[in-house]
């Protein structure tokens, strides 16, 4: 079977890149291999995790890092890009290279609590100011806009009585986040490889 080739850009943890190598692991994406880990913060663990899995990583801090990112992916025949916890906004010109073919998941339904500024628990503090009863997650194509791309796939989380951004935080990353991301990985993967 032929599989597209995946790279992970993450910036910190990486607990949503172990939810796309467990479902990998288990078979959950066929069509798809992730090749590569490529970090733009030396420190971040999910560069341990992608080792662990015998994933190739690479991390990229400082300047320059588009064309460093593109010459990583180039070397390893990279064929799509999954945003899992990356920290960092890729520029227009980056993106327009790569339509279709880069995916985020957004903690959070789109278009509630998204664009620029909205990320990590910032998220969360800011669906219980709002006084949501329901969040989630979204995992959609990336663009020139943040978190302005076609959205694949959203799974709703119920928020309840006494969360804190944290606890909120937690249930969605595993009732939504791991659950969506390996499941529009490879609906992509599948739409690339038959390509």
């Amino acid at each position: 079977m032929v599989k597209t080739k995946i790279a992970v850009l993450v910036s910190g943890g990486g607990t949503n890149l172990q939810a796309l190598l467990d479902a990998q692991a288990a078979g959950r994406i066929p069509h798809g291999e992730i090749a590569l880990v490529v970090s733009n913060r030396a420190d971040a663990y999910a560069l341990e995790r992608a080792k662990k899995a015998g994933v190739p990583a690479v991390a990229l801090p400082g300047k320059d890092f588009e064309p460093r990112l593109e010459a990583a992916l180039q070397s390893a025949g990279i064929e799509m890009m999954i945003l899992a916890g990356f920290l960092k906004i890729l520029s227009a010109d980056f993106t327009k290279k790569w339509p279709n073919r880069i995916l985020n998941v957004h903690p959070a339904l789109i278009p509630s609590f998204c664009g620029e500024g909205f990320y990590g628990l910032k998220v969360h503090e800011a669906a219980l100011r709002c006084g949501v009863k329901v969040t989630g997650a979204t995992v959609h194509y990336v663009n020139e806009i943040p978190d302005g791309g076609e959205i694949i796939l959203q799974k709703a989380v119920d928020v309840l009585p006494g969360d804190t951004p944290e606890v909120l935080q937690r249930r969605v990353m595993e009732e939504a986040e791991w659950v969506l991301l390996p499941k529009a990985a490879e609906i992509v993967a599948e739409k690339l490889a038959h390509a």
